[in-house]
């Protein structure tokens, strides 16, 4: 098994310091299968024009500038495969060597690489014993073993070669991803690259956010590279630039009752916790008025914690039903309880308005056992479901591994067959729109995982629907602003959902790098590692 990655503080040379918790990425940035990378591969040289040599060309060349920035000094050895990947790997060895820098490669695969992308440069050829000490002794490795085309475990050649790289101990640049993991599905090898660094060209692939694979990238850099323009690409990416574009300013003479008035039904006899978070997160979240429904026993509880939001007993549905058609939206679940009698409720409420709903927690576990409720919510509504894993099982009545497996599919496909938008809680986050478009977030880690995050989640895109903002959209800007107030925090395993909360206000003002790292324009996106 390949040792834990290594990291090295030269990885994050000339960079601020809010850019160690700051994603950068374009308005528009598309993430790809490996199938639909080679296809676009394919547009590019067969109907674009653009050989396949200058596409090599350009990536090598975009991965050569990044690398002399982040590590401008020493030398630089490559692990050189037999395909695409390898070409990649030499036109960076060339290019670093015209620009006077000590480099040199040892072969990774069964082929020899094509000497014609020397260009005439010749450069060390490494073999036997002599690797493994030159590469203790390098500035930086490069990872040019497999590419997106790669299936199963990496073997021979490759599996040698990655083990080589593993055990040097020294900052490694994987291009386009590390080798042994999967691009598609996030799944990766025992036997894969644990990069410093994964340069990935023309956009990011869909597996390279996904856990495992996410974790073996390090920091995540993706370089255009000449590929035409996809405006209609499957999957995109939740940006700081899209996010900054996508939340709408207040108008000037904007009062409590034009920006938005959210009903938060929450939090059944004694359980006063989720109605706080959830409360106090849309009105972070911008709603002008929040109306928490709860058991009469939490009230005290309420009120003090959430003195700005008015509280209601959920046992007058007269006067609860009377304000659901006057509200903007409705956010149901947390706590909710799921007897007879917290059915009855979460059906009174649907059948009462039209408004947007935000549906999680305990109401996912009421409609998973009758999806007639979501059948009939979303003929008049629109309607945002907010799953973990283990709820979205019960939805779809599968497991948990098998979700988790084929989170991406699984999202969407419920998505485009109930009509709803669908966010499935992970690492990272996906949104499954009704059309089938999906969405991945980029903010956020392993640091969320503790109770009451969800809570706050269903808060803060219930405010954001109260405001009036597309299902969609407000589904992608909770999970991106709730993200990025926790990496604000720097709290680690410390995190509550509070301190996500207090930092919404932050996030909301600064959501992160608007210029790409190191003045270079062809950088469409860079995440720093995810834990």
């Amino acid at each position: 098994m390949a040792p834990p990655p290594v990291v090295f503080p030269a990885c994050g040379l000339h960079l601020s310091a809010m850019s160690i918790v700051s994603v950068y990425g374009r308005e528009f940035v598309p993430a790809y299968t490996a199938a639909e990378a080679a296809h676009l591969d394919s547009v590019a040289r067969e109907s674009a024009g653009v050989p396949a040599r200058v596409l090599m060309e350009n990536a090598g060349r975009s991965a050569a500038l990044i690398v002399q920035h982040l590590f401008p000094e020493g030398r630089v050895i490559a692990a050189v495969g037999s395909g695409n990947n390898g070409g990649d790997a030499l036109v960076v060895l060339r290019t670093l060597a015209a620009w006077g820098r000590d480099v040199a490669w040892f072969a990774a695969g069964s082929a020899s690489p094509n000497n014609e992308l020397l260009h005439g440069f010749t450069i060390e050829h490494l073999s036997g014993d002599g690797i493994a000490a030159a590469l203790a002794q390098s500035a930086v490795a490069i990872d040019g073993i497999l590419g997106t085309g790669a299936r199963g475990a990496p073997r021979d050649a490759a599996l040698h070669a990655i083990d080589l790289l593993n055990h040097a101990y020294v900052p490694v640049v994987a291009l386009d991803l590390p080798s042994g993991v999967d691009a598609t599905t996030g799944e990766a090898s025992e036997s894969c690259v644990h990069a410093t660094i994964t340069i990935t060209f023309g956009a990011p692939k869909i597996g390279l956010m996904l856990q495992p694979a996410r974790a073996a990238c390090g920091r995540l850099i993706a370089v255009e590279i000449a590929f035409p323009p996809q405006p209609d690409a499957p999957a995109t990416l939740i940006t700081p630039s899209w996010a900054a574009h996508t939340l709408p300013a207040r108008s000037q003479d904007a009062h409590k009752g034009t920006s938005g008035k959210l009903l938060l039904v929450a939090g059944k006899k004694n359980m006063a916790g989720a109605a706080v978070i959830a409360g106090r997160s849309a009105i972070r979240a911008g709603a002008g008025l929040v109306y928490i429904a709860s058991d009469e026993s939490n009230r005290e509880v309420i009120q003090r914690a959430v003195p700005e939001a008015i509280f209601l007993d959920r046992a007058d549905e007269t006067e609860l039903l009377d304000i659901a058609r006057k509200v903007d939206a409705l956010a149901a679940g947390p706590a909710l309880g799921t007897d007879d009698s917290a059915y009855a409720l979460l059906r009174a409420l649907l059948s009462s308005s039209n408004v947007p709903v935000i549906l999680d927690a305990d109401a996912i576990t009421l409609i998973a056992k009758d999806l007639t409720l979501l059948a009939s919510a979303v003929r008049a509504r629109a309607v945002v479901l907010t799953p973990h894993p283990g709820e979205m099982a019960r939805l779809v009545d599968s497991d948990t591994n098998a979700v988790t497996h084929d989170r991406v599919d699984v999202a969407r496909t419920f998505a485009l067959e109930n009509g709803c938008t669908l966010l499935l809680k992970g690492a990272p986050s996906i949104v499954a729109t009704a059309n089938g478009h999906v969405r991945i977030s980029t903010t956020g880690s392993s640091d969320l995982a503790t109770a009451g995050m969800g809570d706050q989640l269903t808060g803060t895109i219930g405010g954001f629907l109260a405001s009036r903002i597309e299902a969609a959209d407000a589904a992608c800007l909770g999970l991106f602003f709730g993200g990025r107030a926790a990496d604000l925090a720097e709290k680690g395993r410390s995190l509550s959902p509070l301190d996500v909360v207090v930092r919404l206000p932050r996030a909301l003002r600064n959501p992160g790098r608007m210029e790409p790292p190191f003045g270079l324009p062809f950088i469409t996106f860079d995440q720093p590692p995810r834990h």
